[in-house]
């Protein structure tokens, strides 16, 4: 995901070869290949702005050692700059001791949702679990038939509701959960293709009523730096918890992944 990336960074890091030391000048001008490499990453650009006035601060403070070449100090202080900004993170999911555990995921049309649902089951289901799938998205024509048949390639229940509305579909699903013996739902809710108040309520009055114990937003990691504002709109309305990122195999900037 991150090769385009890797060659702009290592062509940056060879600006710092050229003296033996790091000095402000040949660390200002590596730091302007670096920025360049990460707005053609598609990254975004406060992040970017931020990353790298830490990694000056950083470099400028660096203590020389005499053993080590500039562009291997700069490498590390970047490399540590990347870590620090991708994590640190727990990535597992957290089950209830007892009872349901309720896991939501939102995010906006086509950005892969129900498919991840699928994904998510089948990996709760190979640590012993027993999900159940749900099918809240109301608006997408067919959204509810690609479930069922996720659900069955699955052998995993799926659980809809003909001519209601999602915040019913979600409750009722607790007491069909409970009767299936499953321990685990996934809530699969509706998408726009943008960020609208409508989208938000719908959602807004699933957290409400039905209490989800992990909220997931699922974005696409082709929208890159986009990928900011949908993550901070759906973050003020339901406080996510984690995210996860799609179609990773078909994007090798890495823009949304650092961004988000």
């Amino acid at each position: 995901m991150f090769d385009d990336l890797q060659k702009r960074l290592s062509t940056a890091f060879r600006r710092f070869r050229v003296s033996g030391l790091l000095t402000e000048a040949n660390i200002q001008e590596g730091l302007k290949e670096v920025r360049s490499a990460l707005l053609e990453a598609d990254v975004n650009f406060n992040v970017v702005q931020e990353f790298v006035e830490r990694v000056s601060q950083k470099a400028a403070g660096q203590q020389i050692i005499k053993a080590v070449r500039p562009d291997q100090q700069i490498v590390k202080i970047v490399h540590d700059e990347l870590v620090a900004l991708m994590g640190p993170v727990d990535s597992s999911v957290r089950f209830e001791k007892t009872g349901l555990t309720i896991l939501m995921l939102c995010g906006l049309q086509g950005s892969g949702k129900t498919t991840t649902c699928g994904k998510l089951a089948r990996l709760l289901a190979g640590q012993g679990r027993r999900p159940m799938l749900v099918a809240a998205d109301l608006q997408r024509p067919a959204a509810i038939e690609q479930l069922r048949v996720i659900g069955s390639q699955l052998s995993i229940p799926v659980y809809t509701q003909a001519d209601s509305n999602p915040v019913k579909v979600c409750q009722d699903s607790l007491v069909e959960a409970n009767r299936q013996g499953c321990d685990t739902i996934i809530l699969d809710t509706a998408g726009r293709l943008h960020v609208d108040d409508d989208l938000m309520a719908e959602l807004v009055q699933i957290e409400k009523k039905v209490k989800p114990h992990q909220v997931f937003l699922v974005c696409d990691a082709l929208t890159g730096q986009d990928a900011v504002a949908s993550a901070s709109a759906f973050n003020k309305a339901l406080e996510l918890d984690g995210v996860i990122l799609t179609k990773l195999d078909g994007d090798a900037r890495g823009g949304a992944a650092l961004s988000v």
